[in-house]
């Protein structure tokens, strides 16, 4: 074997040492590289201020959902409610929408700014203009309703306004119940005062 041939053999030994350890380190390179991680690139996050969460806490786009005594379903939701720290019985809430879905199939929906659930009385307070709108017809708005929470009871001591299937009316008072000749039926009510503007249908 001549020295050109030891040379040969030789870096071919040294090759097949030196590529996989250089081949490991390229690995190793890339690995290290790929878990660098640039703070800047990091997603911001809302800041929140904790002392005021705590201070004054509150859900965002809670919904409350049950059964009444007389098989209606009630959902309520709300853009935002916070508890009532103060008599500890219930909640505050922002942008209600309240729907009641009775039995016979009739459902009524309350829209309202602003809300107040007492769960000593099991009821809801809508104010600050509620509207209503029933499957029957009916499109309403007013100033405050009660509803309540263990049965089906949607009232209004407050004028009603707005439009039934006969016509334009206007009302003192108005309440949402069920009968109570044991028909299991449900009733809208208009009291005090009830005006209506007769519109024939159209021909």
């Amino acid at each position: 074997m001549t020295g050109h041939d030891n040379f040969h053999s030789t870096a071919v030994a040294w090759l097949k040492i030196v590529l996989p350890l250089l081949a490991l380190a390229i690995l190793s390179t890339l690995f290290l590289v790929s878990r660098t991680i640039d703070p800047s690139d990091a997603i911001p996050f809302a800041e929140v201020d904790i002392a005021d969460r705590i201070r004054e806490p509150r859900l965002t786009s809670p919904t409350w959902a049950g059964v009444t005594d007389d098989g209606a379903a009630l959902t309520i939701a709300a853009d935002e409610a916070r508890p009532q720290q103060a008599t500890g019985a219930g909640a505050s809430a922002a942008a209600l929408i309240v729907d009641l879905k009775t039995p016979d199939g009739a459902r009524t929906q309350l829209v309202a700014a602003r809300g107040l659930l007492d769960t000593k009385l099991n009821t809801l307070l809508v104010e600050g203009g509620v509207t209503i709108t029933t499957s029957s017809g009916y499109a309403l708005q007013t100033e405050a309703m009660t509803a309540a929470l263990d049965r089906t009871s949607l009232v209004s001591e407050t004028a009603v306004a707005g439009q039934g299937p006969a016509g334009d009316l206007t009302a003192g008072a108005m309440e949402i119940t069920q009968m109570r000749d044991g028909s299991g039926s449900y009733v809208l009510v208009l009291k005090n005062g009830v005006k209506l503007l007769y519109q024939p249908p159209e021909q």
